[in-house]
């Protein structure tokens, strides 16, 4: 029985070619077949290796300050994303309660006034 993690326990006798392709149910028998077929497997590895871009990888692991250079450059590019998602978050949420105070709800707008007076004690203090 082989155990897969996350599979039901299978039998070999069971697995079919659809299931695992990369198993082979009969051997190549010419030497043109042997060939072609470790011809197929060294394309095939290549291909992934490309789309893994591993020269890339290795290429800037070689120059330490261009490494660096990218993530200064894609760390601050995520900071001012932060930024400017969080002032249109912050902004929608005010333009939500500016719209919810006006409708004069009783229990809303006890809340919005009580947010409006911390901010204004806030302001009067000079802690500086």
């Amino acid at each position: 029985m082989i155990r897969r993690k996350g599979k039901p326990n299978v039998s070999p006798e069971k697995t079919t070619e659809a299931e695992d392709p990369t198993q082979h149910t009969a051997m190549p028998e010419t030497c043109e077949e042997q060939i072609r077929d470790m011809y197929n497997l060294t394309l095939k590895w290549t291909q992934q290796l490309e789309r893994s871009r591993i020269a890339q990888y290795t290429e800037l692991l070689n120059r330490p300050w261009r490494l660096i250079w990218l993530n200064i450059l894609s760390g601050t590019a995520r900071g001012v994303g932060i930024a400017v998602g969080f002032t249109f978050f912050a902004a929608t949420i005010i333009y939500v309660l500016q719209v919810l105070g006006a409708l004069n709800l009783p229990i809303i707008g006890d809340y919005i006034a009580d947010i409006v007076r911390i901010v204004q004690r806030q302001l009067e203090l000079n802690t500086y």
